[in-house]
């Protein structure tokens, strides 16, 4: 079985809804005293993203009561299925918790193994990042596509840093240090998930990071191919959800950037 591009459509225009409506509880609570809990040593958890996770599970069971969820902070089963929904309630926890005004909304959708929507909301900017497979990529209802920038001393790169930061081997310090001397300059924001869409969008030349999890590029994933840009693993390996590491940019640009970041050059 196939699905049409019209119920890609209006599968994606669902997802917006829901991101949008998920936008408005994290709005009204940012700035506001809440309760933090933590998952690890810097891992925080707000009253918010659970708020939000809630939210976005239970408009999904009422409208596809089939699909499931893989979400970040456990709801649902996460088991493969025809349809299975990645989200994630707040992406820039970190930036939430200190009144920093990076976060968002990000729900992507799954059929049969392979990503073909994605939805972004922006809150603080009231932008949302929508792509269906095959059928552009967009900020509110504006088309968008990945830079056009094939020099990486004019690029401007953003980046960011995993929670096990202190203690894993492999911890994006050096290929950090190593971008900075290449690059234009690089920006660290702390929500991979809006990283992803501003370069879609043009605002940011390429991206890489270390351990990022399936629901922080699950939505944008779809948003930045159907923007033009191309995503591999840091070593240009296909890419998965998965993954543990992720780089990508216009075509010619993340070739340049893997002979960086692998050493080639």
């Amino acid at each position: 079985m196939s699905i049409s591009k019209k119920q890609t459509r209006e599968l994606v225009d669902f997802a917006a809804d829901v991101a949008m409506g998920a936008g408005e509880i994290l709005k009204s609570g940012f700035n506001r005293n809440f309760r933090v809990e933590y998952k690890g040593r810097i891992d925080p958890v707000t009253e918010y993203d659970l708020k939000s996770e809630r939210y976005i599970v239970s408009r999904i069971a009422k409208e596809y009561p089939r699909h499931v969820v893989l979400a970040e902070e456990g709801s649902g089963s996460g088991e493969q299925a025809e349809f299975r929904w990645v989200i994630d309630p707040l992406d820039g926890t970190v930036d939430y918790a200190h009144g920093f005004p990076v976060y968002c909304v990000s729900i992507g959708l799954e059929y049969n193994g392979e990503m073909i929507a994605g939805t972004v909301y922006d809150p603080e900017r009231d932008e949302l990042f929508h792509a269906a497979r095959h059928q552009g990529a967009f900020l509110n209802k504006t088309r968008i596509a990945v830079s056009k920038e094939r020099v990486l001393e004019r690029a401007l790169l953003a980046t960011g840093f995993a929670y096990n930061v202190a203690t894993a081997k492999r911890n994006n310090l050096g290929l950090f240090a190593r971008m900075v001397k290449n690059a234009q300059a690089v920006r660290r924001l702390g929500s991979a998930a809006l990283d992803l869409c501003w370069l879609a969008a043009g605002r940011i030349d390429g991206f890489w990071e270390l351990y990022l999890h399936p629901w922080d590029t699950a939505a944008s994933w779809v948003i930045v191919e159907e923007a033009g840009g191309e995503i591999t693993r840091l070593n240009g390996r296909p890419y998965s959800i998965f993954a543990p590491d992720i780089l990508t940019a216009n075509p010619k640009l993340r070739r340049i950037m893997q002979e960086v970041l692998t050493g080639a050059q």
